[in-house]
């Protein structure tokens, strides 16, 4: 499984929560596959995705997943000790870890060759981690949800993109639509 397929998997299980997700392809996939209002798609700022989710988990009581990748994960490593010292029983954190920068060109990043993310969340204090294979992503974020316990999750899948159009929604309507999710 690529990262798309994991994305297409949890479409119904995300669907009817506040969702923030990953620069460049993953938004793109994720809008593809499932447009929602509570989507909220990045179209910028690498490596945010998780900030901007813990953020919001703090900012209000709805479940917020938010979708990052290794590589953006990897260029603001800040986050996860970031988010180890303000849990938030409402934020999920889904890493989809592809072993490459996928938006960028494949090129590999450090977590597809010696280092764990998951691993590396742990050791920053992140109580509620699971790593789990593509196939059992969908799963792991319903036992997330239920749990009621802020969970890192660490999906591992491979390599690869689909075909997909840019996202041509003016990036204020973006965060108009979804701005009305948050505030219902």
């Amino acid at each position: 499984m690529i990262r798309s397929d994991i994305l297409e998997s949890i479409a119904p299980v995300i669907r009817d929560h506040l969702v923030v997700c990953n620069i460049g392809l993953p938004s793109q996939e994720l809008f593809a596959l499932d447009d929602q209002p509570s989507n909220f798609y990045m179209l910028g700022t690498m490596g945010l995705s998780s900030s901007i989710g813990l953020g919001l988990s703090i900012a209000q009581s709805k479940k917020v997943i938010a979708i990052d990748g290794d590589g953006s994960v990897l260029t603001n490593f800040g986050t996860l000790p970031t988010i180890a010292n303000n849990v938030r029983d409402n934020f999920i954190l889904l890493i989809i870890d592809n072993g490459s920068y996928g938006s960028t060109g494949d090129q590999p990043t450090y977590a597809g060759l010696k280092t764990s993310l998951a691993s590396v969340a742990e050791a920053c204090g992140c109580e509620n981690v699971v790593e789990c294979s593509a196939e059992n992503t969908a799963d792991e974020i319903q036992n997330a949800l239920n749990s009621n316990q802020m969970t890192i999750i660490v999906a591992k899948c491979e390599s690869g993109n689909i075909p997909v159009e840019v996202i041509e929604m003016n990036p204020v309507l973006i965060r108009e639509r979804f701005m009305a999710e948050v505030r219902k």
